[in-house]
């Protein structure tokens, strides 16, 4: 289980949320609507600041990436890769026994 977020997308994410060192940006578990994931019926959303305890997480350009503790069991069995696509993020689920 992992997050890692490239410096590509990390960068995205800053111009287009206007952050700031120090800032983060919380993914959560959504049940309908949002950005697809491996979980079926699930999706991810995104919102700026820190809520609730960080349960798994990536800092990079200064700005943490993370989870909470009640969402974290949303990446047990996968490694989650922010990438940059051609215009926004991607987001890559890779099974944990690969």
């Amino acid at each position: 289980m992992s997050l890692t977020v490239t410096e590509e997308a990390a960068k995205w994410y800053i111009d287009e949320m206007g952050l700031e060192s120090g800032q983060y940006v919380h993914f959560f578990v959504k049940l309908y609507g949002g950005i697809p994931t491996a979980h079926s019926n699930y999706f991810l959303g995104v919102s700026v600041g820190k809520d609730g305890e960080i349960g798994i997480s990536d800092e990079v350009e200064g700005v943490t990436f993370y989870f909470t503790q009640q969402d974290k069991w949303f990446l047990e069995a996968y490694h989650l890769t922010v990438d940059m696509g051609e215009e926004e993020a991607v987001f890559e689920f890779t099974p944990v026994n690969d």
